[in-house]
């Protein structure tokens, strides 16, 4: 986790911006537990992990739409039901929170940008 930190520490010193999410609570059995992180850089690329897979490309996708309009998101993703097969079953329920992680003037101009109806 400590290379997490010195990533984190790195954008924020360059001004660049990043997402980070946060495992915020866990019920049943889950790849991570409370406490997991993983930042998405704005070229999409993925540092650490809060579990793999799906669950961590809805995370993912998440974490884009938050770098793109400057808003925190929460994400539940729930493992109790198999996708593509029996093997991707964890049989618990992740809460994540995305943070989007930016410069002054970045988070600034995302704020005043309209924020898209859906």
């Amino acid at each position: 986790m400590k290379e997490l930190y010195i990533e984190m520490a790195q954008h924020m010193r360059e001004g660049r911006p990043f997402a980070m999410a946060t495992v915020v609570a866990t019920r049943g059995s889950t790849p991570r537990k409370a406490a997991a992180k993983m930042l998405v850089l704005e070229d999409g690329t993925i540092k650490g992990t809060i579990g793999g897979g799906c669950g961590e490309a809805e995370v993912w996708t998440a974490a884009m739409q938050s770098l793109e309009d400057g808003q925190p998101r929460m994400v539940t993703v729930d493992l109790t039901t198999p996708i593509d097969g029996e093997d991707k079953i964890c049989g618990g329920i992740l809460d994540i929170f995305v943070e989007p992680i930016l410069p002054s003037s970045e988070r600034e101009r995302r704020a005043a940008a309209p924020v898209p109806q859906g």
